[in-house]
């Protein structure tokens, strides 16, 4: 159940492995060789998979149920990570973790959003759609960072904020450009990451950035694919279709100037080697934090304007 329809070949072959390292631990015969072959062809054959994933295939990369979550990610990166809770005026919302943490010495403020693993853990976690007070908790803890003059670290994985009616009714959009003002004149360096799905106004209410990041099988978007395909097709199974369209790969992305940096994830992604992946975003969160401490707040608000009005394409009408 946890494997894409692409990933099945793979998987087979895999299995196969384990289980003939299973016959060899028992001392029945010794199989070295034929696991040896077995593991450069299962090698060859990721290689060939995943070199050429479609737009599609991406999004549902993003969306692996294994794929490492925020907190999965600061387990790993972080020397140490004490959540804070709680937006001060309603309620807590676990759709969004966040809280001080230590990477390599330096004291941060990270916020990211969480989904759940189980049933239950999901129906907690909201499917990783946040609600006004999660947006709240952000922007408390982006005021705390500023305060303190701390680096502000946020991961980015939601389909979008929760456009319930409860959320409507206690301020969604309200909720959301008041993180937008916020984090656009934030006096302390800020570094987000795309770390599964971005969905439109729910991701950028965390993504406000000096510098954007994004894991290599993420994807970034204003909408989902299957929203856009309900709106131009009338169809969400045209969301393949709306996906090639999109350009909200990592990739293309980074050709069009909207990202940074992409970071490379372990061949077949980071399900396959949560610590791999993790290693990869930590060095490059030292790196982005290391350039972006030394820069004077002016020069630092100076860039993070000038980044976002820079962003896209335009002709004057004659």
């Amino acid at each position: 159940m946890n494997v894409l329809e692409f990933e099945k070949p793979l998987a087979e072959l895999d299995a196969k492995i384990e289980e003939l390292r299973h016959v060899s631990d028992a001392g029945e015969l010794n199989i070295s060789d034929e696991i040896s072959r077995l593991q450069k062809k299962s090698q060859k054959l990721a290689e060939s998979i995943f070199s050429s994933l479609s737009p599609w295939q991406v999004v549902q990369m993003a969306r692996h149920p294994k794929r490492p979550y925020s907190l999965d990610y600061a387990a790993r990166i972080f020397d140490s990570f004490e959540e804070l809770h709680g937006d001060r005026q309603f309620a807590d919302d676990p759709s969004v973790v966040g809280g001080l943490a230590t990477l390599g010495g330096t004291g941060v403020v990270f916020v990211g959003h969480q989904k759940g693993r189980d049933a239950s853990e999901k129906m907690r976690r909201n499917f990783g759609m946040p609600r006004p007070e999660g947006y709240r908790k952000a922007r408390r803890l982006f005021q705390m960072a500023e305060k303190f003059a701390l680096p502000v670290i946020t991961f980015i994985d939601t389909p979008g904020a929760y456009p319930g009616v409860d959320a409507e009714e206690r301020g969604q959009s309200e909720a959301i450009a008041g993180n937008l003002y916020l984090m656009a004149g934030l006096k302390v360096p800020i570094i987000s990451v795309v770390i599964g799905e971005g969905g439109s106004g729910g991701a950028l209410a965390i993504g406000v950035c000096d510098r954007l990041l994004m894991m290599q099988y993420a994807y970034y978007s204003v909408i989902s694919p299957e929203g856009c395909a309900s709106i131009l097709w009338k169809d969400p199974s045209e969301a393949p279709h709306a996906a090639d369209a999109m350009g909200l790969t990592s990739e293309k992305l980074l050709d069009r100037g909207l990202i940074d940096v992409v970071i490379e994830e372990p061949l077949g992604g980071a399900h396959r080697d949560p610590d791999g992946a993790a290693a990869s975003l930590g060095a490059a969160l030292k790196t982005e934090i290391e350039r972006l401490s030394g820069l004077p707040v002016k020069e630092l608000l100076d860039e993070r304007r000038t980044r976002f009005r820079n962003i896209g394409q335009f002709d004057e009408a004659s």
